[in-house]
């Protein structure tokens, strides 16, 4: 059974959702704490967000079934920091964003576990991933690579305080060029129902940084969202009214990535 599923765009856009998934296959979640189980730190509800918008737009959406927990695809396959000095969770996490233990007792992957679940969930993805922008790439000439996430509003272990509603990284302006940055800003400033940040606290993570290539015409963007916007932070239900507004946001960055 495939690991991702993969709808293929028209237009130079692809939206990648890697933390998407909720999915924890059972020789997994056998080892897991129960609260664990439901992966709790999943970026709920993107998908939902953003495949009316693709639809319309004709943007290819790229989103795995497996949970974070299982192996977070927006990690270096080399289990390299991407925040040195800050606290994260990793390449197969064996904490949550609370700092509580995922597994019971001493059952955390070992070195052949973690290498296992890199070839079945992450090269896929990868592979997907890097297939699909080389195919829009040729078509067009160009692509943006448009990374969907979110998180809760707060998350001590991870940063102080509330986080802003809108967090767009460009990898501190080396995943894209100076004019698309210039035009998402602009969309964020021109607006004022929600907050925003550029190359904050997530400035964009592995795939950000990895796949964008401005000199080649692949342009990376990650957006980060405070989930307290567009659903509920502690039953992860979510809520029409306040993802409406969301997606209007979204679809005028998107409108602009794609200018």
């Amino acid at each position: 059974m495939p690991n991702f599923t993969l709808q293929r765009g028209r237009v130079p856009l692809l939206i990648s959702l890697p933390h998407d998934g909720s999915f924890i296959p059972d020789d997994i979640a056998v080892r897991m704490h129960p609260q664990a189980r439901r992966s709790p730190d999943t970026d709920w509800h993107v998908a939902r967000l953003y495949e009316p918008l693709a639809l319309g737009l004709g943007a290819s959406v790229l989103k795995p079934l497996a949970s974070r927990y299982v192996i977070d695809l927006n990690r270096p396959a080399d289990g390299q920091a991407l925040y040195p000095g800050q606290r994260e969770t990793g390449l197969v996490p064996t904490v949550g964003f609370d700092g509580e233990p995922l597994y019971r007792d001493d059952r955390v992957p070992d070195a052949d576990e973690v290498q296992r679940r890199i070839s079945a969930f992450w090269q896929p993805y990868h592979q997907a991933l890097a297939d699909e922008l080389e195919r829009l790439r040729a078509e067009h000439g160009r692509v943006l690579l448009w990374e969907g996430h979110s998180i809760r509003s707060r998350v001590p272990m991870l940063f102080d305080g509330r986080l802003p509603d809108f967090n767009l990284g460009t990898a501190t302006g080396a995943s894209c060029t100076a004019a698309l940055q210039a035009r998402l800003q602009g969309c964020l400033q021109a607006q004022s129902d929600f907050s925003f940040v550029v190359n904050g606290r997530f400035k964009g993570g592995f795939i950000t940084r990895h796949y964008g290539d401005p000199v080649r015409g692949v342009q990376a963007v990650q957006l980060e969202l405070a989930q307290l916007n567009y659903m509920d932070e502690l039953s992860f239900d979510y809520d029409e009214i306040g993802a409406s507004a969301v997606q209007t946001l979204i679809s005028r960055l998107l409108e602009s990535g794609l200018q």
